[in-house]
């Protein structure tokens, strides 16, 4: 990985997250305080505050650090070879055959098992 974000962070970086934890706590009390509200009203408020509290997060060092990552990881979905359709149904046909398999060995030991034990038991 090529991420140049530094661990240092900005000396503020610990008041940002106690906001971004007042900002989660105001929206979790005021859903509760609030709940005889609308349904729209009340999801458009948490949508915000949870916009806000999202800006404010990627503002710290640990923020910039997850958005590099997210990047780079969008980079390297990008470059995935992607299996054929064909490819794929083999291979959950070979998935299905083998579970099938072991389900079947499974039940006549277990069947083979228990006739064994029932006639030792009596």
């Amino acid at each position: 990985m090529n991420s140049k974000v530094t661990s240092e962070g900005s000396k503020l970086d610990g008041l940002k997250w106690v906001i971004v934890v007042a900002l989660v706590a105001a929206g979790v009390v005021g859903n509760s305080i609030f709940a005889g509200e609308s349904l729209l009203y009340r999801v458009l408020a948490l949508v915000a505050l949870a916009v806000v509290a999202g800006f404010v997060a990627l503002q710290t060092a640990k923020g910039k650090a997850f958005f590099q990552l997210f990047k780079e990881a969008k980079n390297e979905i990008r470059r995935v070879v992607w299996p054929t359709r064909q490819e794929t149904l083999q291979t959950t046909a070979i998935v299905v055959l083998a579970v099938l398999l072991v389900g079947l060995a499974l039940w006549g030991l277990d069947s083979l098992l228990g006739w064994l034990v029932s006639g030792a038991i009596g």
